[in-house]
């Protein structure tokens, strides 16, 4: 948690959330609605940086640049080196020097919980019986059965109570933060344990003192079988709650700088986005939840993120009831995040839940720059709202 005299940037962050393949510089010829890289990159970041400039943001929010399998870059298969899809480590130290000159902060995606089955680590675990890696990872019955992010087999899970595994990652955290990065969002946090948490806390602020670190807690979705590879304390209890859960958010105020409002997120879905809705009732239901966390704890107030349906399409593609939802999460003293796009009016034709796969490429359209200059409304409406909050 940070102390009243420590670095407060993070409390007054505009913050615009990019998934890197899908943001700028991909090739539009490419199919975005297969889970296959088309081509976004930090060069093309760095190339709108004005854009983003203008709008207001001051906090970039940018997805797992690590080497991967995988387009969105969660299935990490080395942690100490970048992506070629994305670019090369003298572009994104560039790209956070410019942030930087321009006033701006950068926080990335950092993913501790898992790997990429193709990680060599966990290549070599599986192939070679007195393998020292078989230890990195929780096989049950060696080599095919072993615990993973929730029920993903493609992604095993690490053994972050072997002190080896756990050096790996946290000195990893501290590589990408030598390069100037101001922070992270921690992916699946319930997925370790508190131990490691208050560890690889302890650390990197020993190094890196103003560095926030705010984490995704959440636990919608998961089946009760999934339970095993969660270290969340008292996860069968809170799963059983089956409801946003303040006790999943809370769990962290010990440990970390903040955690994403889930519990906001969905009174704002609930109370505008589906209903006619009742600004009052929404009002007293954040009362209410604030009300369970101290002050100097952050919980960044979003309307929706890379795994959930667009806002727009949560609002049944009615811009005046987004204005709404965008004009109250701007009044709320929060750290605010803007998914990409939201401000161009990008929406999906049907809900990332309404397939078993790949849903979530419904919400992860490619930033229509050819269109940008037609959708002025929503861009000039986030301009003006970002100008008002900073200047309150």
């Amino acid at each position: 948690m940070k102390d009243k005299n420590s670095d407060k940037w993070f409390n007054h962050a505009i913050i615009y959330q990019i998934l890197i393949d899908r943001f700028a510089g991909y090739d539009p010829t490419k199919d975005w609605e297969k889970p296959e890289f088309i081509g976004g990159n930090i060069k093309g970041i760095i190339d709108k940086l004005s854009y983003l400039k203008n709008l207001g943001v001051n906090t970039l929010w940018i997805s797992p640049f690590y080497k991967t399998s995988a387009y969105h870059g969660y299935h990490i298969t080395d942690f100490y080196d970048i992506d070629p899809h994305f670019g090369t480590k003298k572009e994104l130290k560039r790209l956070i020097d410019l942030c930087h000159q321009n006033n701006m902060h950068i926080i990335a995606d950092f993913v501790p919980n898992h790997v990429s089955r193709l990680h060599p680590f966990f290549q070599k675990a599986i192939s070679e019986k007195n393998s020292p890696y078989k230890n990195w990872f929780y096989f049950t019955k060696w080599p095919d059965q072993y615990h993973c992010f929730l029920s993903v087999n493609e992604l095993p899970k690490l053994n972050l109570k072997n002190p080896e595994t756990r050096n790996h990652i946290i000195n990893a955290a501290k590589y990408w933060l030598s390069f100037g990065l101001d922070g992270y969002r921690l992916d699946h946090v319930i997925g370790p344990s508190n131990s490691f948490w208050k560890q690889f806390t302890q650390e990197i602020k020993k190094e890196y003192s103003n560095t926030w670190l705010i984490g995704e807690a959440w636990m919608q979705g998961i089946q009760w079988n999934e339970l095993k590879t969660i270290q969340i304390p008292w996860k069968r209890l809170k799963w059983l709650r089956n409801r946003p859960s303040d006790s999943v958010l809370q769990n962290y105020i010990s440990f970390l700088d903040g955690v994403l409002d889930f519990t906001a997120q969905q009174l704002f879905q609930y109370h505008i986005c589906q209903q006619n809705g009742s600004q009052k009732q929404l009002k007293k239901g954040l009362q209410h939840h604030y009300k369970k966390f101290p002050s100097n704890f952050c919980l960044p107030l979003f309307l929706d993120n890379h795994d959930m349906d667009r806002v727009l399409f949560q609002c049944g593609n009615q811009i005046h009831k987004l204005k709404k939802a965008a004009e109250i999460q701007f009044s709320i003293n929060q750290p605010i995040i803007i998914y990409y796009g939201t401000e161009q009016s990008i929406t999906q034709k049907k809900s990332v839940w309404s397939t078993t796969h790949h849903g979530d490429l419904l919400a992860r359209k490619p930033m229509p720059w050819q269109d940008s200059r037609k959708n002025n409304e929503l861009y000039d409406f986030y301009r003006n709202l970002i100008k008002r909050r900073k200047n309150r």
